[in-house]
C-alpha cells in the first residue's frame, strides 16, 4: 500500500500509471537521453519546438538531448502484418519553457500502440487516456476530436487551398465569425458555411453532439470518419465515462501528421491541458513506415501545482525533541510516528514550514501540541 502523505503527486503518479499500463499488456520501453540530431530535423514540425540542445560526441556526430519521446520510439519499431507493439515509458524530455524561454527538463509519461492498429486498439487508447486522467484527480475531462472528419468536411466545403488552412486555424481557436468571413470571401454556399460553423458551434456530450453533427454528414469520407467517431463514443459510454468527455473539434490542429482520432485532457485546478494524444499514421507514412500508430503523452511537470496549492503541506508531522534527549527514545518515537506519516523531525520548527501536527517529546512521552487535520 502506498502512503499517498509521503509521495508527491508526480512520483505517485508514476507508479499508479505503470501498473495501469502493465495491466493492459504496454512493456516499459526505456531509451537514451540523447538521440541523432538529424531525426528531429526531420521531423521538426511534428516536435511542439524547434529548438532543440545539441552537442557533438567523440566520433563527430551531432547529437542532440530528445525533446520528444514519440520518434524514439517510432525510430525502434519495425513494420511487420499482424503485429502490434504496445509500449509505456516515463522520460525526461528538454525543451523550451514558454515562460521562461530557457531550457526546461519536463518529467513526461505515456504510451504509444503501433502497428496492424484496428478499432479495438484505437478504443483501448483513448480509454487508458482517460483512466489515467481519474487516477490524477477525481475532477477530470477529456477533450474529443477526430481529424478525418474535419478534414472530410473541409475538403467538401469547395474552399481553396489557403481558405482550407484559414478555415482550419479559426477552427481550432472557435472563432465562427472569422470562419465566416473566410467563407463570404470565397463565395461559399450558405449550407456549406453552416457545415463547417457546425464544427465550432458543436461542442459537449458525446451523443447530444454526434446528433446534431450527423445533420451535416454528406460525402463518403465523412460518413467513415463518423462511424468511427460514433463507434469510439459508444464504447466510452458503455465503460461509463461519457461523463468524463466532450467533444470538441477544436482539438488537433496539426493535420500533416495526425489523421484519426486526437484528444486533450484536463485536471481540475490546472489552468492547460496536462495530456495530449492521438492517432499519427501520417507520421509514421513521412518516415515511410506502413504501421498505424496511436499514443498519448502525459506532463507530469504540471502536477507540481496540486503540491503547490495554498491548503498543502509539506510534512505531515513535526516532531520537536529537546537537544539532550536520549537518542534511543527519540528513534523510538520516529519509528512509531512514521508507520504511517510523513515526519520531520528537529529541535525548532524551520521557517514557512508547512505542517498537519506539531508533537513534542519530553521525559520519553509524545505530546500533540497543534493538530491542524
Amino acid at each position: 500500500m502506498i502512503n499517498e502523505s509521503i509521495i508527491k503527486n508526480d512520483e505517485r503518479a508514476v507508479f499508479e500509471l505503470r501498473e495501469l499500463y502493465r495491466q493492459y499488456g504496454y512493456s516499459r520501453f526505456k531509451m537514451s537521453r540523447f538521440e541523432e540530431y538529424d531525426l528531429y530535423v526531420k521531423n521538426k514540425d511534428f516536435l511542439v519546438s524547434d529548438e532543440v540542445i545539441t552537442f557533438t560526441d567523440k566520433n563527430g556526430r551531432l547529437m542532440a538531448l530528445k525533446p520528444d519521446v514519440t520518434l524514439s520510439i517510432i525510430k525502434n519499431t519495425v513494420d511487420k502484418p499482424g503485429f502490434i507493439q504496445k509500449v509505456y515509458y516515463n522520460e525526461n524530455v528538454y525543451r523550451v519553457s514558454k515562460g521562461t524561454h530557457s531550457f526546461k527538463e519536463i518529467m513526461q509519461a505515456g504510451l504509444e500502440c503501433i502497428g496492424d492498429i484496428h478499432s479495438y486498439e484505437i478504443a483501448e487508447v483513448v480509454l487508458l487516456a482517460v483512466k489515467s486522467l481519474s487516477l490524477m484527480h477525481r475532477n477530470f475531462v477529456l477533450d474529443l476530436s477526430h481529424i478525418g472528419l474535419v478534414a472530410a468536411m473541409l475538403e467538401d466545403s469547395g474552399l481553396s487551398y489557403e481558405g482550407k488552412g484559414a478555415a482550419h486555424s479559426f477552427l481550432h481557436q472557435k472563432n465562427s465569425h472569422e470562419l465566416r468571413a473566410v467563407c463570404m470571401q470565397e463565395n461559399i454556399p450558405e449550407a456549406k458555411t453552416e457545415k463547417l460553423c457546425a464544427l465550432v458551434d458543436f461542442c459537449g456530450e458525446p451523443k447530444e453532439v454526434l446528433e446534431k453533427i450527423s445533420a451535416f454528414i454528406t460525402s463518403d469520407k465523412e460518413k467513415e470518419a463518423f462511424e468511427e467517431l460514433k463507434s469510439l463514443c459508444d464504447i466510452i459510454e458503455n465503460s461509463g465515462f461519457s461523463k468524463s468527455v466532450i467533444i470538441d473539434f477544436s482539438v488537433g490542429n496539426d493535420m500533416k501528421y495526425y489523421s484519426g482520432v486526437v484528444f486533450k485532457g484536463y485536471l481540475e485546478g490546472i489552468p492547460t491541458s496536462i495530456l495530449s494524444g492521438g492517432q499519427y499514421d501520417k507520421l509514421l507514412k513521412k518516415m515511410s513506415r506502413t504501421s498505424g500508430a496511436i499514443g498519448f503523452a502525459l506532463y507530469l511537470d504540471l502536477l507540481e501545482q496540486f503540491d503547490n496549492m495554498a491548503e498543502g503541506y509539506d510534512v505531515d508531522t513535526v516532531l520537536l525533541y529537546d537537544a539532550d534527549c536520549n537518542p534511543l527514545t527519540l528513534t523510538d518515537a520516529v519509528n512509531e510516528l512514521a508507520k504511517d506519516t510523513s515526519i520531520r523531525v528537529c529541535t525548532t520548527i524551520p521557517s514557512r514550514l508547512k505542517y498537519r501536527k506539531l508533537v513534542k517529546l519530553t521525559d520519553g512521552r509524545l505530546e500533540t501540541l497543534e493538530n491542524n487535520g
